[in-house]
């Protein structure tokens, strides 16, 4: 099975959309990567969904990546005694450790990390900004603070302190729990959420032990503003764009994602935009016209993914909301001004044989006939050289190590095939000329770009690169060897 785009689809996996025939529908309808969101449910019910998408991974022999989710840090208030308050701007209100029931001028907010990092005239916001608070005064178990923008706060609302780094780590003691699970589960991404410094990134790798990769979810004020440390910590970036659009000025947020986006492009590494980009297809099947726009501004600018989170795992309508994703893709891509954008924001600069060795299988793409470049990775690193690139071409992306195959679902453009263990170069051209007929990116009158590393089986040692015909006749009378 072959995708007709490059830019990948992952959908979120949840409540209407558990069931095997549903998943499978959601994989033949577009979806690449599948996102497990720890935040909900239990780790059977993981374990289960994870089951059944590597039987359906099994059934159509396509390899398909498994993100997990971490959940992050949650910081709520307290309960009310009357359930909640409506709280008008100019209003009086305190926020303190005492656990007793909230009420019209104050109510619990049991994180002592956060009156150790506010300073007077901090801000605070609840319930998803929809209420605001200034800080006039705090000490280390209490803020009195002013209503600046009012609404009902109610029992256990989410807070935001966006103008402070708070004393948290990214990993609670459940997201210690559901990382060593979802390790063990075997999925092939890790979403690290709240993460404000590359520490945090460091200390999420150090536990996976390289049993997943790590992605960094972008979504607050810190981590944009400590970026290229996390992004030089991280394997992914996430751009999410939920809590990031709470805690900074909305209109902020398109511009700060057109420069995370193109420099994860720069750095070869995958970023996926998410969050509500087709959210008005929880209730309906057709998404507004704005929906359209953002997912297609969000591959305009290059983005290896896009991602759907209620759409697909609460909604009524999961299949129609990839199918949209899909028909947009599509659709973007086969905009002639698609070209001219990606390649306007290509980034020239080589540091490395492998980069110069990627750059010439582009170059070669875009002057020859060739059908397809074929990258063998052992890590992963090629393949994401190459998708910098976003070549005019197919990626094929080959290794025969299967965690690795699977990584690289993510990645722009790459259809991932799993290869024997191979020993010579001349076997490498022979499993790429097959693999390019096998799933209809050439025939035997075509040629591939075939690129890899000597020694073989070794990650970092890209250094060949040959133009091969997809004839085996060929290959065998002009390399005998």
């Amino acid at each position: 099975m072959r995708r007709h785009r490059n830019v990948k689809i992952v959908a979120t996996l949840g409540p209407a959309s558990s069931s095997k025939e549903m998943i499978r529908a959601l994989f033949d309808a577009g979806a690449d990567v599948f996102r497990l969101n720890m935040s909900h449910g239990d780790h059977d019910d993981h374990r289960a969904r994870h089951a059944t998408i590597r039987e359906i991974e099994a059934e159509v022999g396509r390899p398909i990546a498994i993100l997990a989710d971490l959940q992050g840090p949650k910081l709520r208030v307290g309960p009310f005694a009357a359930g909640g308050h409506e709280l008008e701007e100019g209003d009086r209100f305190r926020f303190d450790l005492d656990a007793a029931p909230g009420d019209a001028g104050r109510v619990q907010l049991p994180h002592p990390e956060i009156f150790a990092a506010l300073e007077p005239g901090a801000e605070l916001l609840v319930n998803d900004g929809k209420v605001a608070l200034r800080v006039d005064s705090c000490g280390k178990d209490f803020a009195e603070c002013t209503v600046t923008v009012g609404g009902t706060i109610s029992d256990r609302k989410g807070v935001n302190v966006p103008d402070v780094i708070l004393p948290l780590a990214a990993l609670s003691d459940k997201d210690r729990e559901d990382l060593e699970f979802a390790c063990e589960l075997g999925v092939d991404w890790l979403a690290l959420s709240f993460v404000q410094r590359a520490a945090d990134v460091e200390e999420a790798k150090a536990l996976a032990k390289g049993r997943a990769a790590v992605m960094s979810k972008i979504e607050k004020p810190a981590a944009v503003k400590a970026f290229e440390e996390i992004l030089k910590a991280s394997d992914g970036i996430m751009v999410a764009r939920g809590d990031l659009g709470v805690e900074l000025p909305i209109h902020s947020v398109p511009p700060i994602q057109k420069r995370l986006v193109r420099r994860c492009r720069a750095a070869a590494k995958p970023v996926i935009v998410a969050t509500q980009m087709l959210e008005s297809m929880i209730e309906s099947p057709i998404p507004t016209r704005a929906e359209v726009s953002d997912v297609a501004n969000a591959i305009y600018e290059g983005a290896d993914a896009v991602m759907l989170s209620a759409e697909s795992a609460a909604g009524d309508y999961p299949i129609e909301a990839v199918t949209t994703m899909d028909s947009v893709a599509r659709s973007v891509e086969a905009d002639p001004n698609y070209r001219n954008i990606i390649e306007a924001s290509r980034s020239a600069k080589l540091h490395s044989v492998a980069d110069a060795i990627v750059t010439a299988a582009r170059e070669i793409a875009e002057t020859t006939e060739v059908a397809a470049i074929c990258a063998f990775s052992q890590s992963g690193a090629t393949v994401s050289l190459v998708a910098r690139e976003r070549p005019r071409v197919p990626i094929l992306a080959l290794s025969p190590i299967e965690s690795v195959v699977r990584r690289m679902c993510l990645t722009w453009g790459t259809h991932c095939v799993i290869t024997p263990r191979l020993t010579r170069f001349k076997e490498a051209v022979v499993n790429a000329t097959r693999a390019a007929r096998d799933y209809g990116f050439a025939d035997e009158t075509r040629q591939v770009v075939v690129m890899a590393g000597v020694p073989f089986n070794v990650p970092g040692t890209t250094n060949i690169l040959r133009i091969a015909p997809c004839d085996e006749r060929l290959i065998y009378a002009t390399d005998p060897e």
